[in-house]
């Protein structure tokens, strides 16, 4: 297999892992306040969380890539403090994170509703923190719902295309991804390196997913 393949397998699990690092806690805390609060305008975040989900992958692409435009005000804030991202590994980690979100706070959501309050109130009613009894009773119960959130967003952030390559291109060796490299290779009829690319992208995803079936079995669950 050729070498150039090894390196983008290692820098999409990287930014994979990165971009996992970087989502978990924002899933966390909004899949918390779906789970626990009523307010208004919870319809409307429930519906921005969940657009990447059914949105065309590039048109979110193309709604980032508006975004951090010059003539955006996200995109100015950046260009004056120095911050490139688009067409960088910044950018590919960006759209990761955006399309790996709704699925994180989806699974997220569930497990936080199948804790037990009971235990967050008699925490409560001994004089924890709300601080202290989020780290030490609700976290621990979310436990396997964290991990194997993490897991299918990590998965889920493996396989990215849509977004990715509209944000941050495919430059070899700067932004390509599995995903890129196997559309790249198709398009340019490099049968060899895409079927390298196939298989090596086959087996990480098959091994996130057994993972994850793994960890729902120990749970009793089908």
């Amino acid at each position: 297999m050729d070498t150039t393949i090894w390196a983008t397998t290692a820098f999409t699990v990287l930014m994979g892992l990165l971009s996992t690092l970087v989502a978990m806690p924002l899933a966390m805390g909004v899949a918390w306040l779906l789970a626990r609060r009523h307010f208004r305008g919870k319809p409307v975040v429930e519906t921005v969380v969940t657009l990447p989900l059914v949105l065309p992958p590039v048109a979110t692409g193309y709604l980032l890539l508006q975004m951090l435009g010059v003539s955006a005000p996200v995109g100015r804030l950046l260009d004056a403090i120095g911050v490139e991202v688009v067409f960088t590994w910044k950018a590919v980690v960006l759209a990761m994170v955006v399309m790996s979100l709704p699925l994180l706070v989806l699974t997220l959501r569930t497990g936080f509703e199948q804790i037990d309050r009971r235990y967050e109130q008699v925490a409560a009613t001994l004089g924890a923190s709300p601080w202290r009894v989020w780290i030490t009773v609700t976290l621990p119960l979310a436990r396997r719902s964290i991990v194997v959130a993490a897991l299918l967003g990590f998965a889920r952030a493996l396989g990215e295309f849509g977004a990715t390559i509209i944000v941050a291109g495919g430059i070899p060796g700067q932004t390509q991804t599995l995903a890129v490299a196997l559309f790249t290779f198709i398009e340019s009829g490099r049968d060899a390196e895409a079927r390298d690319v196939l298989w090596v992208s086959l087996a990480l995803a098959a091994l996130a997913v057994l993972t994850v079936q793994l960890l729902r079995r120990r749970e009793g669950q089908p």
